[in-house]
């Protein structure tokens, strides 16, 4: 069974490994959610979009997803009813956003802990220092990237030990598109929940990569130590097979990379 998540938002659903696609739930048409996530001209250039859609395999009935305005949503009995869950999460401050209405939410990427589900790691647009949300059911906290601020990164992904993820900072000042602070790109890790974080750069460039990463591009895999991946725009593949302390480029000359995802065989 397959998911797919479009632009303009909607949420559609495979029987059958993807040969053929049927709206699933009801979401797509509902008045209120089609208010929460905007319209075709809103947002990115190409409209707003619903992705990171996330299903908890020990519970096969529940499901995230999340999009670009609209906040993060979850269904508990097979999509015939969703509840938004914005509570603790940051908006745009300065343009009058209401935090508590899902509208002025603008989430673009969500990772879900494997060794908890019920772990969330979230990246918004909305904190100045670039916040990722670290979200547990029932309550949310915020841990920071403490490296520069006005960042935006995209959330890399979350280890077994729910504590520990993994995200990639940018330049968001006035800088576009977003690239690596100063030219010098970092990956940057905590391993407690948020609480503080560490500078990962051991083989990146030091100086002139100005290329960026985007929300979908940076991933983890199931191994111990876990290994990370990220594409850049300019078309590099990198990776580290110890948790970040060392990179290594391996291919070079490949299009714009949009998506990076890790599968074991």
């Amino acid at each position: 069974m397959w998911y797919a998540g479009t632009s303009p938002q909607g949420l559609f659903r495979s029987e059958d490994g993807g040969v053929t696609w049927a709206p699933f739930s009801s979401v797509n048409d509902d008045p209120q959610y089609r208010e929460w996530m905007g319209t075709v001209q809103d947002g990115t250039p190409d409209g707003p979009k619903l992705h990171s859609d996330h299903h908890r395999s020990a519970r096969p009935q529940t499901s995230v997803f999340r999009d670009v305005g609209g906040g993060v949503h979850e269904t508990v009995d097979g999509g015939k009813t969703w509840r938004v869950m914005i509570r603790g999460m940051d908006v745009v401050e300065g343009f009058g956003f209401d935090a508590s209405k899902p509208t002025f939410h603008d989430p673009h990427c969500l990772r879900m802990c494997p060794g908890n589900p019920d772990r969330l790691y979230q990246q918004t647009t909305a904190a100045s220092t670039g916040s990722t949300g670290r979200r547990t059911r029932g309550r949310a906290s915020q841990g920071h990237a403490q490296a520069r601020r006005r960042h935006r990164l995209p959330a890399g992904g979350a280890s077994a030990r729910c504590d520990t993820a993994w995200v990639f900072p940018m330049d968001g000042t006035a800088v576009w598109p977003r690239t690596s602070p100063d030219g010098k790109p970092a990956v940057y890790a905590t391993r407690n929940g948020g609480k503080s974080w560490q500078r990962l750069d051991a083989g990146l460039p030091q100086a002139r990569a100005w290329w960026t990463v985007k929300r979908q591009a940076m991933t983890a895999d199931a191994s111990d130590p876990v290994g990370l991946y990220f594409g850049t725009t300019s078309g590099e593949l990198w990776m580290s097979r110890d948790e970040g302390r060392r990179w290594a480029c391996i291919a070079q000359h490949l299009p714009e990379i949009y998506a990076v995802e890790a599968a074991g065989l």
